[in-house]
């Protein structure tokens, strides 16, 4: 079995495969640092399973998400974020994500969600499961977040995090005249 672990940080990917060394012994298991890498190395090998966190540097866990999902729609890939479920959940399973766990998630959930989804099954939390079908009785309750974009978001994380216009256009690799156009499009919503 050949498993994919993509993390911008290094103890959490060692973390991740002491967990899943556990319950797959023999487990191969590849390491990416960002989306780029992830998307790299996705390319130059076949892999079972892959599991991502959102938020990385360059290429963002979603973009990356959005790459492998055209380019491999068969491989399972299930998303771990520090972020709560209600930020990013919908958004990484509508994006082809087979699932979502946070970090605070316990061990055996993770092999739990590992296992579903390599049996070709979405993994989804109970209460993100409650979620998903309160929101299927009023579509107009939608929080303010889940309108936004996905760059759209970006950008107001980034904003958030005290950046400013042009460090934010450095950060995405884009002009400062798309942030400030990015940046009024989140005042107006």
């Amino acid at each position: 079995m050949n498993i994919l672990l993509a993390d911008d940080h290094s103890i959490v990917r060692r973390g991740l495969k002491e967990i899943l060394l556990e319950e797959f012994p023999d487990a191969n298991f590849q390491e990416a640092a960002d989306g780029q890498e992830l998307i790299r190395k996705m390319r130059a090998e076949k892999f079972d399973v892959i599991i991502s966190d959102v938020s990385m540097p360059g290429k963002n866990g979603l973009e990356a998400l959005k790459v492998i999902k055209s380019e491999s729609p068969t491989i399972p890939v299930l998303v771990l974020s520090i972020h709560p479920e209600e930020l990013y959940a919908i958004r990484v399973l509508k994006a082809g994500a087979s699932g979502y766990l946070t970090k605070e998630s316990a061990p055996e959930e993770l092999v739990k969600a590992v296992r579903m989804v390599m049996a070709g099954r979405k993994y989804i939390t109970p209460s993100l499961a409650e979620k998903m079908a309160s929101n299927l009785d009023n579509d107009l309750s939608k929080m303010p977040h889940e309108l936004l974009s996905d760059r759209e978001l970006d950008v107001l994380k980034l904003i958030a995090g005290g950046k400013t216009v042009s460090e934010i256009a450095n950060d995405l690799s884009l002009s400062v005249n798309t942030i400030s156009t990015y940046r009024a499009r989140l005042l107006e919503k």
